[in-house]
């Protein structure tokens, strides 16, 4: 039956209610009505639906000291409503129960084998899910499924196209990932899947560095070098979704050969490759080793600062140019490139303001994630909930939902 004009409206605004708390917590109906521009009596009937829905709860606030009656407090119900939120990471694999709100209620990490494609990190993932699914309570109500992998992802159907542990070429014929995923965890729709970059950017924008900015970079660095990009308060993907490859910008055309098959792609200057090779450990990866780097820079060891000096350079090199391209008013370091750029944050600074321009740079902020590790977690549960928050209540009718629990 087609929907009414009134009910498209009573849902949309169901939408827009529960996104406020989801990404804000705990929100008084002042609030809600002040920020949503509703009145108070729709806020409380909306927050009645949400309420009987099972999605939300309502209460007193804490003592607030005031004289007069409080306005009810909305909450989000984490530990009813909860997402499955994967991570396929260069040199590890995670999960998390994601509550409604961002709060990461349950989590499970196994290594991923060195040259292991996306694919072949499947049964490991759904092995993890279904361990903490036994944990889960009984009365819960599952959402949907989101995925974060290191790699450059086609948007339409989650099949990763180059990823870090691919050989020279950089290309896999994997399967799409969401489609074999999804018959893995028993899930009736397949699970979302987005560049690690991109969905960490999201979950800094909306809950930690970059929270109220509209313009963010997060860079991202591991094997290799990603971007998130938040423009306008979007996140821009390019066409098929394989924009923020910024890795690959060729920023010293006489360097080293990268394994896209150019040369003096960024990351072969900034990467933890370039950085491990800069100190002579070639057989070293992962994040430990280039921690081991950064400590030994700061205890003083010649080679490693000499290192860490020359990546902060090329670091502060790139920004400068994505910073006049794009304009942002904040840069995010994560993965690798936090630990870099607090150990040299002079030297990337130097560099940014010798080449960006005046009016790009005065009111940038460089900042390192609020939500650290997570972020790729966060961000993948963002696009489990993505579906609930454009359709409240079709969503949490366990009789329409399009998802099984795993068996």
């Amino acid at each position: 039956m087609p929907t009414s004009p009134q009910e498209a409206v009573r849902r949309q605004n169901l939408g827009a209610l529960l996104r406020y708390v989801h990404l804000r917590g705990a929100t008084s109906r002042a609030e809600l009505t002040a920020r949503l521009g509703l009145n108070r009596s729709t806020i409380g009937a909306l927050t009645a639906d949400l309420a009987t829905a099972g999605l939300v709860d309502e209460g007193a606030p804490r003592e607030t000291g005031r004289a007069g009656r409080p306005s009810l407090v909305v909450r989000p119900r984490s530990s009813r409503v909860y997402g499955y939120a994967l991570s396929i990471e260069v040199d590890r694999l995670r999960a998390a129960r994601v509550g409604l709100g961002g709060a990461i209620l349950d989590s499970r990490t196994a290594q991923r084998p060195p040259g292991t494609e996306p694919a072949g990190a499947i049964g490991t993932l759904a092995a993890l899910v279904h361990d903490m699914h036994r944990h889960t309570p009984a009365a819960g109500v599952l959402v949907g499924c989101g995925v974060a992998v290191t790699g450059m992802v086609r948007q339409a159907d989650g099949t990763v196209r180059i990823h870090p542990q691919a050989g020279p070429a950089g290309e896999t014929a994997g399967a799409a990932l969401g489609n074999a995923l999804g018959a893995a965890l028993g899930h009736d729709r397949p699970p979302l899947v987005g560049d690690l970059a991109d969905v960490a950017a999201l979950a800094e924008h909306t809950r930690g560095a970059a929270a109220g900015f509209d313009n963010v970079l997060y860079l991202h660095g591991d094997a290799g070098i990603g971007a998130g990009i938040i423009a306008g308060g979007r996140l821009v993907t390019g066409h098929g979704g394989y924009g923020g490859e910024v890795g690959h910008m060729v920023v010293n055309p006489d360097g080293r050969p990268c394994g896209c098959g150019s040369r003096g792609c960024w990351e072969t200057e900034i990467g933890e490759r370039a950085l491990l090779r800069n100190v002579g450990r070639d057989g070293a990866t992962g994040r430990d080793a280039v921690l081991a780097v950064v400590e030994a820079a700061l205890r003083g060891e010649p080679v490693a600062q000499a290192a860490v000096r020359h990546v902060a350079d090329w670091l502060g090199f790139g920004v400068a140019n994505l910073v006049n391209l794009f304009n942002p008013e904040a840069v995010v370091f994560g993965g690798s490139l936090r630990e870099l750029y607090l150990a040299d944050a002079t030297h990337v600074r130097a560099r940014l303001l010798r080449m960006a321009l005046p009016v790009c740079r005065e009111h940038l902020r460089l900042r390192t994630p609020v939500l650290g590790d997570d972020a790729p977690l966060v961000g993948a549960a963002e696009l489990a909930f993505e579906r609930l928050l454009a359709d409240p209540l079709e969503t949490a009718d366990p009789a329409d939902r399009e998802f099984s629990a795993p068996a």
